[in-house]
């Protein structure tokens, strides 16, 4: 049941309004009267049952949720400092100066896998939205990106260590006894593995790992058969990754390389202080001019870039209510040069017959393409893209999605900031003027008498 925002509450002698102590002209005020919540409510009411009990307002969800993006916070954090900040009250629809905890941070966990994609989306639909015309451009960048999952580095040792502690976990959930834990021992076989690269540690190395292997396949194995037909319906989906990650090769497909996650990929980017990166690959859509983020979409399995062309295009014009007329690429997108209309235009070598204006004119476009570079950088690095603790394909999804209006909330933002800044200087040169002409003219009457 959708909870309701009494946006007229009754004062007590004790409670000030915010808007009697806050700057209105705060650029998150300013945003705040921007955007229509009315609308946002209506919208995100479908998502909630009719009977039950009543849940958090949904534009104090929302509005928390945006600033979580805009700011980089974790949830928990960004409860906290709630709590602290009178404008992000006011951001959220409150009225009064609130001294509690808007809601538990597990809200966000329910929040999210309620409105799901669609829902993500239409914030982000919001946020291009605020820039109207801006965003309509006919040209767009098009580049992906690696978005890294919250897990360890993988190796063999570490990936059959979590095997065997996640069945003696299991064990001990289900009173079941096995014949050994090696706790100790596999304590001591981890430190044995260390360093198997040198060349005085490389023989114990190796047989400390084949040791833990084989300790992990034991203990698969022995309670498996202890199982009964329930608890084996029960974790028949977590013993299918454990046997997996037992049986699988260095030059397998589709490994797993975390439990808790086993979507992860392994994806190589041709980077020289990453050969690796575990996550999905993510796509981003940027205008050509004004750099607002028009395309956020997050891809399973790690296809090929140019194969991802069409959801992105797709999905741009959904979100922007146009089709833009050309989309600029990489080299890593080779391959199709039309989709739907759309040219599709990545660096290629030139035509002889090519004219210089058409050589400057490509020339100019290939290098308006590496601006979307810096974008994808303060995407991940400002907006919580850089690592995503969401879990599974929905939180991938979410993640990018979120981050990418995180970016353009956050560049409105700045330009509302800039328009307060120029609107000063400009009052504060009127100022200016207006005493020079009182001073001279003071000189005048002096000089006359």
């Amino acid at each position: 049941m959708v909870g309701k925002q009494d946006n007229t509450p009754q004062l007590s002698i004790f409670d000030t309004p915010l808007e009697r102590f806050i700057n209105l002209k705060h650029e998150l005020c300013v945003l705040s009267c921007k955007i229509d919540w009315t609308s946002i409510e209506d919208d995100f009411s479908i998502y909630y049952s009719e009977i039950g009990r009543p849940s958090v307002p949904i534009r104090r969800m929302i509005g928390l949720l945006l600033l979580k993006h805009i700011y980089n916070l974790s949830d928990e954090a960004i409860v906290d400092r709630w709590i602290e900040n009178p404008y992000w009250q006011y951001f959220s629809g409150e009225k009064v100066f609130q001294t509690q905890k808007p809601f538990d941070p597990t809200e966000f966990i329910h929040f999210r896998n309620r409105i799901g994609k669609e829902g993500a989306e239409k914030l982000l639909k919001l946020s291009i939205h605020l820039f109207g015309k801006e965003a309509q451009e006919k040209e767009v960048l098009i580049d992906s990106t690696v978005q890294e999952k919250n897990i360890t580095y993988p190796t063999d040792a570490k990936l059959h260590k979590r095997v065997i502690e996640k069945v003696n976990k299991i064990a001990k959930q289900e009173g079941i006894v096995l014949r050994q834990t090696y706790t100790r021992t596999l304590k001591q076989l981890m430190i044995d593995q260390r360093f198997h690269n040198h060349p005085k540690r490389r023989k114990k190395a190796k047989a400390a790992l084949r040791k833990i292997k084989t300790i992990a396949g034991r203990q698969v194995r022995d309670i498996e058969r202890q199982f009964s037909p329930s608890q084996e319906l029960k974790y028949r989906e977590i013993f299918v990754i454990l046997n997996k990650i037992l049986n699988q090769q260095k030059g397998d497909k589709n490994k797993i390389y975390s439990i808790h996650e086993p979507n992860v990929n392994c994806i190589a980017k041709g980077k020289e202080a990453k050969k690796f990166e575990f996550g999905n690959k993510s796509g981003i859509v940027v205008t050509k001019t004004t750099k607002i983020v028009v395309g956020a979409i997050a891809f399973e399995n790690n296809p090929y870039d140019g194969h991802t062309l069409e959801e992105h295009l797709k999905q741009t014009e959904y979100l922007t209510e146009s089709t833009p007329k050309i989309g600029i690429v990489d080299r890593g997108y080779r391959g199709k040069k039309n989709i739907k209309g759309v040219e599709i235009i990545s660096p290629s070598f030139t035509k002889k017959e090519n004219s210089q204006y058409q050589k400057r004119k490509a020339r100019k476009r290939f290098r308006a393409r590496a601006g979307i570079e810096p974008v994808i950088g303060h995407i991940k690095h400002d907006h919580r893209m850089l690592k995503n603790y969401l879990k599974g394909a929905i939180g991938d999804q979410l993640n990018t999605i979120l981050a990418g209006t995180g970016f353009n909330l956050k560049k409105m933002l700045n330009r509302i900031k800039e328009q307060i800044l120029f609107t000063l200087f400009q009052m504060l040169n009127d100022w200016e003027v207006l005493l020079l002409k009182i001073v001279a003219h003071q000189n005048t009457r002096v000089f006359k008498v």
